[in-house]
């Protein structure tokens, strides 16, 4: 029997984002599937990226490969560091170690858009999630399935879930996860969309030259979510990484 397989999703959505994926894999994998803080029925955790990862691990199998798309990337490389015990192996989709940019650090969205982004949250949730579905969606060949999918999965930004969205955003513009990189020692799976245009491939790039054990692969034609757009491709590269 394999490792147990854990998928970590991304902001402002649950969960059900990774159905088009797990319907892929294989039926002998053990999948787990949580939702993060504050997102799908999950409650709401503290205000810092170890309170979200704390939040989390106690749910969470030993020796588990480890997937994580965007914000949950942020998660996964946290607990590859900080809880090597719960990743035996880790698989990053369109992540960063930065989300935006700094001086020394140019692949990644510049800061005042993201402060936007999170201002207008704050003003009108809903209209600013819709927005960010499209920007995942934009550049892949199969935008509109993406669209859809991503659309039907939103975490709704209600009173009760507002506040721990918004803290997901701060999360995003405040995590640099460079100085930690070098910690991680696990083999590492880097999958990114050409066309990503929230994540530059070359922060995937950077990953994979300063990760000890990291190796990427990129999807032509695909965006933010490649497992969504490409679910049968990606779930074959998982399936080779873990029984690599």
């Amino acid at each position: 029997m394999s490792a147990p397989l854990v998928l970590l999703h991304g902001w402002g959505l649950s969960s059900a984002v990774w159905a088009p994926l797990t319907t892929q894999l294989s039926s002998d994998l053990t999948i787990h599937t949580p939702d993060l803080p504050g997102h799908g029925a999950a409650p709401a955790a503290g205000e810092t990226l170890t309170d979200w990862a704390d939040a989390l691990i106690p749910a969470l199998p030993d020796g588990a490969t480890v997937v994580g798309w965007s914000l949950g990337a942020q998660l996964a490389l946290h607990l590859a560091a900080h809880a090597p015990h719960k990743v035996a192996r880790l698989l990053l989709i369109a992540a960063s170690p930065r989300f935006v940019q700094t001086d020394n650090w140019p692949t990644a969205i510049p800061v005042d858009t993201l402060t936007e982004f999170r201002q207008s949250f704050d003003l009108d949730p809903a209209a600013t999630q819709r927005r960010f579905v499209a920007l995942q969606a934009l550049g892949d060949a199969a935008r509109r399935e993406v669209s859809a999918t991503l659309t039907a999965t939103l975490t709704p930004a209600d009173a009760n879930r507002q506040p721990a969205l918004a803290t997901g955003l701060r999360l995003l513009a405040e995590t640099d996860q460079r100085p930690l990189v070098s910690r991680i020692t696990q083999p590492v799976r880097l999958l990114h969309g050409s066309e990503d245009k929230l994540m530059p491939v070359a922060a995937a790039e950077w990953l994979a030259d300063h990760l000890p054990n990291g190796r990427l692969s990129v999807f032509q034609h695909s965006g933010h979510a490649p497992f969504v757009s490409r679910p049968a491709d990606c779930a074959t590269l998982i399936e080779s990484f873990i029984r690599d």
